[in-house]
């Protein structure tokens, strides 16, 4: 391992992302690049801070090259989201992807990976949906015990962070990445998880104190170079404002006619979420109303955030091509800007200079710009519109 690759949100960086950055360096990485979830998270929501932010945290911890994973993708399920990510920092010249997994066993990932990769467990999944399986998780995970017998494949999809780690490593299979999965422990708190006696803390755990307590709460649980970076950002009211949030999807949702065509609608979702909005006035009221067993909460409020930026197919719709098409850096250390002679998509620090690369890029442009202008909006000190394309290089 040289070169390595992380995909990740930091939101916000923690003590643990910079165990995972030092266990690479630790472990031979001479250089690691991170496709960073820009605009929105999987949790269908901006991050708490901006890129800005992020990005500084990641570089004075010790990434070298940090690309943006655009908010297309970075607010998808955990099979596209892998395959974007893993799609960009190959392009990149990675040759390692480091991630963290509660069992870090790569042949037991990998495994999974090839089966859930195989025809064999497509059409086991079939017949468990046709059989009334409770959510697509459980007919998953039952499908993957049902061709792979007795070897415990399923229960690793039973965690978030090994079903996410699976995704990688299947991402690598079906797209020939030349990557080798390196997964790590998870350190301290689980995914989603209260915080411990330790320094390690979940990032939600954070966000909660973050609400609670401003910048000052994260204090123990972020490196001691980072906080002075949060609480700056604090004092400028840089940070998410969920009200603000709430009152944006609701009022852009409104104005639209028809969510027919919309990204991520089976099944009729498209009319049970013009039913749901008649009676929300709160986004958290609609995610509540949309959701049920068959259809978990994340489902929703991606497909409500895919509804207010328009993200789908068909008149009205920004139809998005299946993997990212270029590589918009945001930020790097002088010493791994010589890495970047190889790239094998359109790179640039200006996301105006890639949109003009081709038309897919331009779609892709346009709609992370949309997601950059819900997210300026949504800030405690509002900001103007086209902070995707002036935002500036974060150099270090």
């Amino acid at each position: 391992m040289r070169f390595a690759g992380i995909i990740a949100e930091y939101d916000p960086f923690h003590n643990g992302h910079a165990w995972q950055l030092a266990a690479a360096r630790e472990m031979g990485a001479r250089q690691i690049a991170v496709a960073l979830s820009c605009a929105l998270t999987q949790r269908g929501a901006p991050p708490l801070l901006p890129e800005g932010v992020r990005v500084r945290a990641a570089l004075q911890a010790g990434a070298g090259l940090v690309f943006a994973l655009p908010a297309p993708w970075a607010m998808s399920g955990a099979e596209s989201f892998a395959r974007a990510g893993v799609a960009l920092l190959a392009a990149a010249g990675c040759d390692s992807l480091v991630f963290g997994a509660e069992d870090p066993d790569p042949g037991r990932l990998m495994a999974a990976a090839r089966a859930l990769a195989s025809a064999s467990y497509r059409d086991a999944l079939k017949e468990q949906l046709a059989a009334g399986a409770r959510n697509f998780a459980a007919a998953r995970q039952a499908a993957i015990g049902r061709i792979c017998p007795g070897q415990g494949l399923e229960q690793l999809l039973d965690r978030p962070n090994n079903n996410l780690a699976v995704e990688y490593c299947k991402a690598i299979l079906e797209l020939g990445a030349d990557l080798q999965p390196i997964p790590l422990p998870r350190q301290g708190a689980g995914h989603g998880q209260a915080l411990t006696n330790g320094p390690y803390a979940s990032a939600s755990a954070l966000r909660g104190r973050w609400a609670a307590q401003g910048a000052g709460g994260l204090t123990g649980y972020v490196p001691p170079q980072a906080l002075p970076l949060y609480q700056d950002a604090f004092a400028a009211g840089a940070c998410t404002d969920p009200q603000a949030l709430s009152v944006a999807v609701l009022s852009r949702l409104r104005a639209r006619q028809s969510f027919a065509g919309v990204r991520g609608a089976t099944e009729g979702l498209e009319h049970r979420l013009e039913t749901c909005l008649r009676e929300a006035v709160t986004l958290d009221a609609l995610c509540d109303a949309m959701t049920t067993v068959r259809y978990p909460r994340a489902r929703m409020r991606r497909l409500v955030m895919d509804a207010a930026l328009g993200y789908g197919k068909g008149p009205g719709w920004l139809e998005l091509p299946d993997l990212p098409p270029y590589l918009h850096l945001l930020g790097a250390r002088a010493d791994a800007m010589s890495l970047l002679a190889g790239a094998a998509l359109p790179l640039s620090p200006s996301l105006a200079k890639l949109a003009r690369c081709s038309p897919d890029c331009a779609r892709t442009a346009q709609a992370q710009a949309a997601a950059a202008d819900l997210a300026a909006l949504c800030r405690r000190a509002l900001q103007p519109m086209g902070t995707a394309y002036t935002a500036p290089f974060v150099k270090w």
